[in-house]
């Protein structure tokens, strides 16, 4: 079992998707999320999330200073911002960064809003997909 936290900014969109797809997607993962500067868990990302039958309205946002003492597998950085001011986790096995667009920033009706979240839920279903799959077929 693999030991992963993503981390973000807010730790309220991208990371709280993705904790919610790792842990779906692969449930032999101990997932976490938390942001180096959380906010409430965003009701968008609930609701793209909520359209693919995972459910994410009780989680919480959580600080990154909160894990410090796990010894991670993977600590996976998904926007710069929080890449640049990542807490040192000198435990990790392995700190891996890509970043994807922050659908905080989507404009528009809620529909328009909502089809932004969905887009960066695929985007993010699709990249760790791809990474865990490589790192259990090797």
């Amino acid at each position: 079992m693999n030991k992963v936290l993503i981390l973000c900014t807010g730790n309220s969109c991208r990371s709280q998707m993705a904790e919610g797809l790792i842990s779906n997607l692969f449930p032999n993962n101990q997932v976490y999320s938390a942001g180096t500067k959380p906010e409430k868990v965003n009701p968008f990302a609930v609701k793209a999330m909520a359209e693919m039958g995972i459910d994410i309205s009780n989680n919480i946002s959580n600080h990154a200073d909160e894990y410090a003492h796990i010894d991670f597998d993977y600590v996976f950085t998904v926007c710069d911002n929080a890449k640049e001011i990542c807490p040192i986790y000198p435990k990790a096995k392995q700190l891996v960064h890509h970043s994807f667009y922050d659908p905080a920033d989507a404009t528009g009706t809620e529909q328009e809003q909502l089809k932004v979240y969905v887009a960066v839920r695929d985007e993010l279903a699709q990249y760790f997909k791809s990474f865990f799959e490589n790192c259990t077929s090797k």
